[in-house]
Formats: structure tokens, sequence, C-alpha cells
């Protein structure tokens, strides 16, 4: 392959709704670049783009693909990212490297639940976005409605370029408004026979093209200069007006095809080539410490990764984008994160499994290498004699469900874990993480449907047998009032015993909490608790009732219950611990007898303090359709949810609720269940809040239950 140039690379995310065709669109463009002679199908399991196992077994992508395509003496870059909302690390990786954003629209559904998902990552991203009306040979297509849906949901900046004049099965025909031509197509795809606009059209066109240049003069001063001097535009300069808006998000096309049926691909193509930015017309990129790179070939070289996927016979695969300079086979380069030299030994251009190497590539381009040592999705790599901070990267979404999980045999702990840290090196936006609080391997997912993909890949891929479970909740445990207690430890079995006696007294810990006047305060420790909360311990021991060395052993035993409270087995946390009295035996005494008989007078003192059980409370955000909004709520106070309050954002409502962290495990499923895929939410720790009464009985219950079982 030849080495293009920055300003010949357009690249592009083929992004959109699940099922909305974007797979089959990636296809039928590299048919018509002549990438493949023959295109494939979903549902036959032969695209270029769904090439993994699992893909094929569900007829949907789960990973986004990187392919190419040739056009009018241009490569194009194709970024095919899976449509399904809890895939969105996906979507946010490939916008991060796109110049420009092709979002697919079901031309039967209109703008949907995933339609709206992966717009938000496009203003996120301020990505420029091209829609694209697929599948208007379906017999209930509906091209009016599609862009009135769309102009009601992203205002008016929704443009349209292109319109169908026969939607439906015997779909062929499309006016496009930038020629003003009428363009026929054969079922196949290929170049349309271009006529002139037929009378019936004329209206409706004239009328389209006159909002188009209007549109597209908006995107420069000087444009609208010659607008209002010539009353129009010429192509040249509606096109440069199209490239110009896109990249400051002024405007937003709207084109027409049937990937299936190759139908409209070639102008959709020719669009992408001629009114599309290219690498070089995009703002800059910045690393950390603000130095702009912006797609030069003469610059510093220096490249971003973006994905990272294992693929069989290869291995780790690194997918990125140059940012600045050549980058050649053969070339070291410096990780900006962790300042080792990394050797790019291949470099390989993609369709899907398929690869074709080549030996240099130019600023703007996208490509893979292989053999990276220790280098992560996200990960900046310059030249060495210009070490720099790395590229601001992107960041993943927040999880919104989190499950826990084990092997069914013990055997395979190591090897299941070894496999979810593959997993989460492919998929960041993937949580993988053992709670030592809750004894439990933990997946923090953006869904239920993201989860039963780890799962496929465990059971499938690996043989290994797992079970899914609803996480323990990270209870805390405190104490309401003051109480005392003492205990001692003896043990005698021949020989030297054991032997220690405390006096202790413990109260909850308030902020400028007052300090008993019966006894003297000798010295005091304050731990800031790795869980939250506080530990005073203070030392009141006078006329060496017991000796100083053996205090931090005291310490430690009362430390060790604080690690796993007397109710629940949860951490305790705010409590304040005096030991004021004791005794000592001249021989039997050590640490382990004062460790314990701290241990056991904490336990005791824990116990008549009126503890109490604290819950974790989740600030929620909730983004729901106006019409789900009662329902909504009444799920959320159903959840022991207190609202807080409510805005409007567009179409939709804003609600604010205070939410339990035992009620939520599952909130992603049911909200998506109520508002049909429409509502998003997210979710951040507030604080923890005494549970009721009646849950803390359930919870006190079901603990010494559990007990008992380990006992039996």
């Amino acid at each position: 392959m030849k080495v293009y140039q920055s300003s010949e690379i357009r690249n592009v995310a083929l992004i959109g709704g699940a099922k909305s065709g974007k797979t089959t669109l990636a296809e039928a463009m590299l048919l018509e670049g002549k990438i493949i002679t023959r295109k494939g199908a979903v549902e036959d399991k032969n695209t270029v783009s769904d090439y993994r196992p699992i893909e094929q077994e569900r007829e949907h992508s789960v990973h986004s693909s990187l392919l190419h395509t040739l056009y009018d003496n241009k490569k194009i870059n194709l970024i095919d990212v899976p449509g399904f909302a809890d895939y969105v690390g996906e979507t946010i990786a490939a916008l991060n490297v796109a110049d420009t954003a092709v979002m697919l629209i079901n031309g039967q559904a209109g703008v949907e639940a995933t339609t709206e998902t992966a717009w938000r990552q496009t203003v996120a991203s301020n990505s420029p976005v091209v829609f694209v009306v697929n599948q208007l040979d379906h017999h209930m297509a509906n091209f009016n409605d599609t862009v009135n849906s769309l102009t009601d949901y992203f205002g008016d900046k929704v443009t349209v370029v292109q319109y169908p004049v026969d939607a439906g099965e015997n779909f062929s025909t499309i006016i496009d408004l930038v020629l003003m031509k009428q363009l026929k197509f054969k079922t196949g795809g290929g170049e349309p026979e271009i006529s002139d606009i037929p009378d019936p059209e004329q209206d409706r066109a004239t009328e389209l093209h006159l909002k188009l240049i209007e549109n597209a003069a908006e995107g420069a001063e000087e444009l609208m200069e010659k607008y209002f001097e010539n009353d129009t535009l010429t192509i040249e300069e509606m096109r440069e007006g199209l490239r110009l808006g896109l990249i400051s998000r002024s405007i937003f096309p709207v084109m027409v095809a049937t990937a299936k049926h190759g139908i409209g691909v070639t102008r959709l193509l020719d669009f992408i080539c001629k009114s599309c930015p290219a690498p070089t017309d995009m703002p800059p990129r910045k690393t950390v410490d603000g130095l702009e790179f912006k797609c030069n070939s003469n610059d510093t070289a220096a490249l971003f990764v973006f994905k990272t996927s294992m693929e069989q016979h290869l291995g780790e695969v690194s997918y990125f984008k140059v940012y600045g300079g050549k980058i050649k086979e053969g070339m070291d380069l410096i990780d900006t994160r962790t300042r080792d030299k990394q050797r790019i030994t291949q470099l390989f251009v993609l369709n899907g499994k398929n690869r074709e190497k080549v030996e240099e590539v130019e600023a703007g381009d996208i490509v893979t290498t292989i053999k990276l040592k220790d280098v992560l999705t996200g990960d900046t790599l310059m030249d060495p004699k210009k070490i720099d901070s790395g590229f601001v990267s992107f960041t993943m979404p927040d999880p919104l469900y989190t499950v826990a999980i084990k092997a069914v045999n013990s055997a395979d702990d190591e090897k299941m874990g070894a496999i979810l840290n593959e997993i989460h090196k492919v998929d960041p936006s993937l949580g993988v993480k053992y709670s030592r609080e809750l004894k439990q391997q933990l997946i923090h997912s953006q869904g239920e449907f993201h989860v039963n993909t780890v799962k496929w890949y465990l059971n499938k891929g690996n043989n290994l047998e797992v079970e899914i479970s609803v996480p323990k909740v990270p209870y805390r445990e405190t104490i309401t009032k003051i109480s005392n207690a003492s205990y001692r430890h003896k043990k005698q079995s021949g020989g030297s015993g054991q032997f220690g006696e405390v006096h202790m007294r413990i109260q909850p810990y308030v902020e400028n909490y007052k300090q008993p006047t019966d006894f003297p305060v000798r010295g005091t420790e304050v731990y800031d608790l790795a869980w939250g909360g506080k530990l005073v311990f203070h030392n009141c021991i006078v006329g060496g009732a017991i000796d100083a060395r053996f205090m931090p052993a005291i310490l430690k035993g009362i430390m060790e219950r604080m690690n796993e409270g007397p109710l629940t087995g949860s951490y305790a946390r705010d409590i304040v611990v005096y030991v004021y009295d004791g005794k000592m035996h001249p021989v039997d005494s050590n640490e382990i007898s004062f460790k314990l008989a701290g241990r056991n007078a904490f336990i005791q003192a824990f116990k008549e303090a009126s503890p109490k059980i604290m819950e974790p409370i989740y600030d929620l955000e909730v983004m729901v359709p106006e019409d789900a909004m009662g329902s909504v709520m009444t799920d959320l106070q159903g959840r022991r949810g207190m609202i807080m309050g409510m805005d409007s954002v567009g179409k939709n409502q804003i609600i604010r609720a205070k939410v339990p962290g035992a009620e939520i495990a599952k909130y992603a499923t049911s909200l998506s269940s109520i508002t049909s895929g429409r509502g998003v939410f997210n979710m951040k720790f507030d604080q923890y809040q005494q549970v009721p009464m009646d849950v803390q009985e359930r919870l006190l219950k079901e603990y010494e239950e559990s007990q008992e079982e380990e006992e039996d």
C-alpha cells in the first residue's frame, strides 16, 4: 500500500443504535473501494468487521473494528463501533481519534435510545457528525418522520443534504442537494446514473437546497458574504462551508442509504472525501503540559494508543493514531507514562482480522502494531529526543452495574483472575477488582449485557464455569452512646501461661467530643481509617496498671475488630476508646494476652453502646423521557430513595435522588425496562447513614445465620 499524506486521509467512526446497519455499511464501503470482491452479511457470519466468534454467534458487534477503504485517491479509515449502550467505552475511544462521526439512523425507527447514547458521546468529544438514514428500502421506512425526530432531538442544525424519491421496498433514487441532481442507483451499488431533478421534485429540492446553502454559509464569514452578494454558493463553496460547519458543529448533514443493497454508498464516500475534515483540518491535540500537535508529518514523532485487542496468532495488538511525524518500522519511541523505550517492530493496516504490512505511515493515519511491552490504552509514545507529557486521554464512564463473580471450581480462581485482567486491558470501561472488605471478586460494568459478554468469554472462550451474584453491600458499624467493659484473658496450660486484663470505655466520635473527667488522658493516637471515619485511642493508665509496652497490643486487638465489626463483620468507624485500667501478671502477661483482652473488651463495650449499622447512600441523577417520569419516581421511592429535586433538559427530565446502595445493585436493568432503554443515570457516593431498624434486624439475623453455617 502506498503511503498516504495527511491531507489524503479521512478518519471516520461508524456509530449509532444497535441494528442500524453500521457493519453492513462498512461492508458496502469496502466493496466500493475494491478492498473486497464480495460483500458479506451479518446473518451469514462472514462480514469483515464482525469476525470474532462472539459477534458471529450474537449477530452484532461487541468490539470496535478497524477497517479501511479507498475512494477518490483517499484512504478512509473506518472504525465500526458497537451500538449497544453497554459498550459505550468503545464509542468514546473511537470518537477520540476519528475526525468525523457517521451516525446511522434506522429509517423505520428514527431516533432510538441507543442513538441518544451515541449522540451524547459526540457532544462530549465535540465530534463532527453526519447522519445517514439507512434501511430506506423497508416498507415501514419514513424519511420525513425520521428527519423530524432528528430535528426534534438534536436541533435545527440538522440539515438535509439528500432525500429519497421512492423510500420503500423499491427504493433506488435520491435527490442530492449539493449536486442538485437526481441519482439513481442499481441494486448492488456502484456509481449512480445522474440526471436532472424531475419537475415534481423541483419545488421541494429548491426549498431544501436554499436551506442547505444558508446553513453551509454559516461555516465561515467570507462564505456568508459571498452568499449575500450572489444569493447562492458554488458547489466548492458549499463543500467548504459543510467542512467548516462540521468542524464547528454548526451543521449536521443528513444523507440517505440502503447499505444492504449498496444504494447511496458511493455518494457517501464522495461526501466523506470532499466535505468531511482531514486530520489536518481538526483542532490540535494537546499534551498534559499544553504542547499542541496538529497532525503534521514534519513535527516530532508522536502517537496515541486508543485501543488494545488480543488476536489469535498475534497476541496483543495496539491501535494508534499518529499525531506527529512519520512512524516507521524499527523506530524507537518512549512511553510517556512509564518512560520505557518501545520499538515499533511491525506496522499493519487492518481490515478486521485481515492485515496488510506497511513500512511507514504519516501523521493523521490510524494503524496497528504488535509486541509493545506494558503499553496500555491511553498511552502516548513519542520521539525519545523530545520526551514530553502524554496526550490528554479520554475518560471512561463511571460503572453503573456491579456484580460479584467466582469460579464454580475454586481451583480456577487464579485462572479466572488472569482472564478478567486481560478482558479489562482490552475493555478499560470494564473494571475488575477484588474487594478485601467483601471478600468478593467484583466486576464494575455498564450493564447486564456487558457482564454477559464477560461471562461468554469465560465460559465459551476459556471453558471456565463461573457464578454471577449480587455483591454484598459495604456496610459500616458504629456506636451511639458511651459504654464501659472489662475483660480478663487468662490461660494456664503448664509452664508460663497467658494473662491480661483490660478496662475500657468507648464513645461515639464526633467533632469536639467531650473527654471524661473521672480519669486522666496520658496519651492520644488518632487514626484516619482507610474505609472512612476515625478511631481515637486514649491511654489513660496511671500507676503502671498496664505496662506501656502492652498498649500497642491492645490497640492491635481493637483494630482487628474495627476491621471486622461485631454486628455483621463490616468495617467499624467513628469510635473513641479509653483504656483506663487493667492488671498484669509478672510472668504470664505478654502481647498476645493483652491483644485478646483488648479485643474482647472492645466487643463487649461495642455491643452495649447501642450499636448501629450504617449503609452507603448514593446521589443519583436520572435522565428520563417526560412520559416515564412518574414510573421512575415511583420505582425510586420503592427503593427507599429520597427525591431531592427535578429539572428539565430538552425533551428529558432530570430527577435527583438519594438512594441506599443496597437498593441500586440492578438499577441499570430496571431503569432500562421502565423507560424502554431511554433512561440514563449516573451515581456518586454521598455518605453513610444509619439503616432503618427493620433493616438492621434483618441484617443481624442474616449475619448470625451465615456464621452458624460456617461453623457447621
